[in-house]
């Protein structure tokens, strides 16, 4: 297991910078947390070209929005009054270290009591984990989505399966489900490598019906796994940002 980073004071990573691409308030639109009020911070550059990516704006060829220091990071989320922080991107654990600063900038926030982060299955989640152990206050605000890709993201080769030894109750497995070979490949993945976590199943709309998903799981059957739809793809329109 990689050990965690060995950070220095706050005071001596407050002005690490990190490319960005926005931070903003709204309500999460899936998982567990849906529907509640989130302070949203999308870090920029992915590791991976999903197929079915709904926010390409955030990796190459795309460019950052901006670049801001870890402090001002911060200074921008305490601006909102939501508890709730998405920590997503592109991946926002690709930058490693710097990712690990921010992170524990955040969850030193007193006015935040849950921070998820949207992780791709693809980075090494041990040292991250490690971090989010070093602190009870940290242990207890800090947990992963992992969003463990399946065959028709064309990336489901690049996924780490020892991730999910690093994954606890309070965390969550997200599988997006393209088609009829996705969900195999899902119950596949479930069955083997889950041992604790919420098991999301969330449809690609254009491939895989909300409706056909849900009777797929029921058949199955799979009583633990919750279907999760995208409630900001309800509300607003699919192509809007900041929402």
């Amino acid at each position: 297991m990689r050990k965690g980073w060995e950070l220095p004071s706050s005071e001596g990573y407050r002005d690490w910078k990190l490319p960005m691409v926005e931070v903003f308030e709204t309500v999460e639109g899936e998982g567990t947390a849906a529907g509640f009020p989130t302070v949203f911070v999308r870090l920029f550059h992915c590791n991976l070209r999903c197929s079915w990516c709904d926010t390409p704006y955030s990796y190459a060829p795309a460019r950052p929005e901006y670049e801001a220091a870890i402090g001002e990071i911060v200074h921008q989320v305490e601006r909102y009054a939501s508890r709730r922080i998405c920590f997503t991107g592109g991946e926002p654990l690709m930058h490693q270290e710097k990712s690990a600063a921010l992170l524990a900038a955040l969850a030193d926030l007193d006015s935040i009591e849950d921070i998820h982060i949207e992780t791709n299955g693809a980075i090494d989640l041990a040292p991250f984990d490690a971090l989010r152990r070093s602190r009870e206050d940290w242990f207890r605000k800090v947990r992963f989505i992992m969003d463990y890709k399946l065959p028709a993201s064309g990336e489901e080769h690049r996924m780490i399966r020892g991730n999910f030894d690093h994954l606890t109750d309070q965390d969550e497995v997200k599988l997006v489900i393209g088609n009829e070979e996705d969900f195999r490949a899902a119950v596949r993945v479930v069955r083997q490598y889950h041992r604790q976590g919420q098991v999301l199943f969330s449809p690609v709309w254009e491939t895989m019906p909300p409706r056909r998903l849900v009777e797929k799981v029921l058949a199955e059957p799979l009583p633990q796994v919750k279907v999760s739809l995208q409630l900001h793809k309800v509300i607003w329109d699919p192509a809007e940002r900041g929402v």
